[in-house]
């Protein structure tokens, strides 16, 4: 029989209401969070957890060390089958619950977040698959629905192959076509000519998540001899004449999902492959990244939680002298700092979560500040693991490396510091 505590003595010369008043835990924090979601998202995030544990946390140092372990065709279909990879659609088009459209942002972050606890990498090939098909329904084009979003949906919600990539980063424009200013004087290099039935494309894409398992790829592409303001966005489908693709980077982290080159040499679109009008490029690439940034931010917390959970059972079972290392003072400290960042991360990725359409400064400030405290985190697990937490092999280790990652794509944290006072010039930051 579990012992009485001094909070339960105490809590028996309290009145009724104030025996109520006294909090008692559930389970885990995990388990006392997900009780206060709405429904459907508390059972969602449930499932999510079950299908990471169970799929994705076997398999993740393995990966890390030989990307070729991982079966990613396998994977994607068990991730497909349960209609997660249609999910910016509701029933019966998509795999979204309608419950769930109250809030976009919040249910791609509670999934991405319990994929990445188990393993950054795996969750960046399964995810970046939504950001892939993100710009088909945020151009609000009604025949791309019909033509693209719903023939793919049905094949996905079969179980079936149809992996989508978002390609915008070029050789010399990275996050600068991410914000204002920096997309003016951007240098971008893939080009779109008219062509008699559809548009001619040159250029090149770099860094593209998926890009080298893509069955089809949204292409922002300039048209003619104009700059970014001409932007628009294409379908193109691999096996497509003149579109290859080239290297595999080698990265630091998140290795299984892979950055792969784009080399398109006069690739025939059709018109039915364009995404929207011409020129709303500009427009529909910031409402996809204002969606994916606290998406971004949910992959750092994500990431930065599975090293702290890694940490915590390090300390739970490692002795240090006469005792535990849980129970040194000094490590206390250190974990209740690491457990107060990701409690403040998760408020700020779930408060981002409310505003629909997203707003572009909470969009942003979830991604900054979740994955510069994820960097912080897993440096913090390291230095209490020391030479455990340094050696290939563990998931602190790994860990370290892959959130690093989420300070650099979706833009640079620093072009996502310049995004959050853009959109506070008009208004907190106007002349008076």
């Amino acid at each position: 029989m579990k012992a009485l505590t001094h909070l339960d003595v105490a809590k028996r010369h309290l009145p009724m209401i104030g025996r109520l008043m006294v909090r008692k835990r559930y389970g885990d924090f995990w388990e006392e969070e997900t009780r206060t979601l709405p429904w459907p998202f508390g059972g969602l995030r449930r499932k999510y957890k079950a299908f990471a544990d169970e799929y994705i946390r076997p398999r993740a140092l393995g990966v890390d060390q030989d990307v070729s372990a991982l079966d990613k065709e396998w994977l994607f279909t068990e991730y497909a089958r349960r209609g997660w990879a249609s999910e910016l659609l509701p029933w019966p088009i998509g795999g979204m619950k309608v419950a769930a459209l109250r809030s976009y942002g919040l249910h791609a972050a509670l999934k991405m977040e319990e994929l990445c606890a188990a393993c950054g990498g795996i969750a960046l090939m399964l995810g970046a698959h939504d950001l892939g098909m993100a710009p088909l329904l945020m151009s609000g084009d009604l025949k791309v629905l019909w033509d693209w979003t719903i023939p793919i949906y049905k094949r996905l919600n079969k179980g079936e192959r149809a992996v989508w990539a978002f390609a915008i980063t070029e050789p010399g424009a990275g996050s600068d076509v991410e914000e204002t200013e920096g997309a003016l004087k951007a240098r971008v290099v893939t080009r779109a000519k008219r062509a008699e039935g559809g548009y001619v494309l040159n250029g090149r894409k770099v860094f593209i998540s998926d890009g080298g398992i893509a069955d089809y790829v949204t292409v922002f592409a300039c048209l003619g001899d104009e700059g970014v303001e001409s932007w628009t966005c294409f379908v193109v489908e691999s096996g497509m004449k003149g579109f290859t693709k080239g290297r595999r980077e080698k990265k630091m982290g998140q290795k299984a999902g892979d950055a792969t080159e784009l080399i398109f040499e006069d690739v025939f679109v059709p018109d039915r492959n364009r995404v929207g009008p011409e020129r709303s490029g500009w427009a529909l690439n910031r409402n996809v990244l204002n969606f994916s940034r606290p998406v971004v931010g949910a992959i750092a917390l994500g990431i930065a939680r599975g090293a702290f959970e890694h940490c915590l059972e390090f300390c739970q079972n490692t002795r240090q002298g006469p005792r535990r290392l849980v129970e040194y003072q000094e490590v206390q400290l250190a974990l209740a700092e690491m457990m107060i960042r990701l409690m403040a991360g998760r408020s700020l990725i779930w408060h981002a979560g409310r505003f629909m359409p997203p707003l572009p400064l909470t969009s942003a400030a979830a991604k900054v500040f979740c994955s510069d405290t994820a960097v912080t985190v897993c440096a913090s697990a390291m230095d209490i693991m020391g030479d455990h937490a340094y050696m290939h092999g563990n998931y602190v280790e790994k860990a370290l490396r892959d959130a690093r990652l989420t300070q650099i794509y979706e833009g640079t944290n620093q072009i996502n510091r310049l995004g959050i006072i853009e959109d506070m010039w008009e208004h907190e930051l106007r002349e008076v």
